[in-house]
């Protein structure tokens, strides 16, 4: 139906449906109603009807939301068909993480206007450099830690996982000197590890709340 709206022959658009129902695993399927499909199935034959006339350029509104994790890898790897195909896709997404992984551009908004634009790595350069977190084995190395690693009061405290949150500027060498710092003081740690700032922590900086807080406000 969606290819003869596309003004395909019939032949050329029965074709074009059996391929597309294969490269979306939906051919198994393929003699069953739609409404019988699962979300998942659902949203990718939304997607393979909306291709079927081959178009250059594709808007896809939150596409993923509702998926299981399965469902929502499976799209992104059709997404990432499509860009390496030649097409240019507009995605809107609440899915911070998605956005990370999918977009070469990104622009952030709020309040129904643009706040920031760019890439991932310049929207996370805006919130400082790297940090490193170490998770102490014992509650009471905690402060013998942020002592040692953060003597001027820099490093953040979280009692309750027994973490501290250092900045970082000298990437794994300095990773390494500190793991050398702990264990000569001989204090027990049960997980380090370098982080960069996530787009999560570019949205909190730019707006002020997290972005699961505005998923949660959008869905009420």
């Amino acid at each position: 139906m969606f290819g003869r709206l596309y003004q395909l022959a019939g032949a050329e658009a029965r074709r074009r449906a059996d391929e597309l129902l294969e490269r979306f695993d939906l051919g198994d399927a393929a003699e069953r109603v739609a409404k019988t499909y699962s979300g998942g199935m659902r949203r990718r034959l939304d997607l393979a009807s909306a291709l079927i006339g081959r178009p250059r350029i594709l808007f896809l509104d939150e596409p993923t939301t509702g998926l299981d994790p399965r469902s929502r890898l499976g799209m992104w790897d059709v997404i990432r068909t499509q860009v390496r195909e030649g097409a240019t896709l507009l995605l809107t997404t609440q899915y911070l993480e998605e956005a990370d992984e999918l977009a070469t551009e990104i622009a952030v908004v709020d309040a129904g206007k643009i706040i920031a634009r760019g890439t991932s790595d310049e929207l996370k350069s805006q919130v400082g450099g790297e940090r490193i977190e170490i998770v102490v084995h014992e509650r009471p190395d905690l402060i013998r830690a942020a002592a040692l690693l953060a003597p001027d009061g820099s490093g953040t405290l979280d009692d309750h996982v027994r973490r501290l949150t250092i900045a970082s500027d000298g990437g794994a060498a300095q990773l390494v000197e500190v793991v050398r710092q702990l264990d000569e003081e001989r204090i027990k740690v049960d997980d380090i590890a370098l982080r960069r700032p996530t787009l999560d922590d570019v949205f909190l900086a730019l707006t002020g709340r997290a972005a699961e807080a505005e998923r949660e406000e959008n869905a009420a």
